[in-house]
């Protein structure tokens, strides 16, 4: 699975998502899979393609893109055995059977009026053993390029089964420990994800303080890069750190459309939130 997020400036006239095979540009490389978000017409909406031998196959059209000009995205990419999966915001957009062999795409190019704010690779679906479907995503809110921690985020409608909550940043060098707290609508802390780098332990802490270890490798190292996945489901979430699943949590009688505020604090620098 890829992920792409950023924005569309207000100005866009179109922008492509390419997975090519090879990176030359004389002569041009096959293209397996051209998607090109489009702009330009009072109807947003995209053409996906094929490119062999400098030759564009049948092109095919999408419309009614539910991104538009100014709008912030995340799109997903999920590769399976016949055919690509895409979602924008966490909505099912298209899926397009392969003209040529998935083995032989090594190059994601990028090219257009887009801002992009973040690329993730993931083998598979970290929630699902062999699963074949992406999690479900939700609009997000981006902020600069760069978050101050401590920070809050609101959540004023909760959060719903098959949502997902994305953290990206980097560890500080000398770090002692870090937090993503759910806070439930009396601002208690309903569930909280702890990081112990002293100890080199996870766990989840209840709204009453119990302390439940989470039985996986430490994935946190100093002055490297971290992704935090929430996929939640039923009564609690499941969990992936750098797109590895390592467990699941349970909120007992608290309700996920009772929750009203992420908070995130520790040694830790954010780029990146989706929530």
């Amino acid at each position: 699975m890829v992920m792409v997020q950023g924005v569309v400036p207000p100005d866009a006239q179109r922008f492509q998502i390419d997975f090519q095979c090879g990176c030359s540009l004389q002569p041009r490389p096959d293209i397996a899979f051209h998607f090109n978000p489009r702009f330009y017409t009072n109807k947003p909406h995209v053409i996906c393609n094929t490119l062999h031998w400098g030759q564009w196959q049948r092109e095919a059209r999408w419309p009614e893109l539910p991104l538009g000009k100014g709008d912030a995205f995340l799109i997903l990419f999920l590769f399976g055995n016949e055919d690509v999966k895409v979602s924008v915001n966490g909505q099912h957009f298209l899926h397009y059977p392969y003209r040529l062999p998935l083995s032989r795409v090594d190059t994601l190019g990028i090219y257009g009026h887009v801002f992009v704010k973040a690329v993730g690779f993931l083998n598979s679906n970290p929630f699902v053993e062999g699963g074949t479907e992406y999690p479900e995503g939700h609009p997000f809110l981006l902020k600069s390029s760069r978050l101050a921690v401590p920070c809050t985020w609101p959540l004023p409608r909760g959060l719903w089964p098959g949502q997902v909550i994305v953290v990206r940043g980097l560890i500080c060098p000398n770090p002692q420990e870090f937090t993503l707290s759910l806070l439930d609508d009396s601002s208690h802390p309903a569930v909280k994800l702890e990081a112990c780098f002293r100890k080199r332990t996870l766990a989840w802490i209840s709204r009453w303080g119990r302390k439940e270890p989470i039985s996986a490798p430490f994935l946190f190292h100093p002055r490297r890069f971290f992704e935090v996945l929430l996929l939640c489901r039923g009564n609690g979430f499941m969990l992936a750190l750098n797109g590895n699943a390592v467990g699941a949590a349970s909120l007992g009688q608290q309700t996920l459309g009772r929750l009203r505020e992420l908070r995130i604090s520790g040694s830790v620098e954010l780029y990146c939130v989706h929530c």
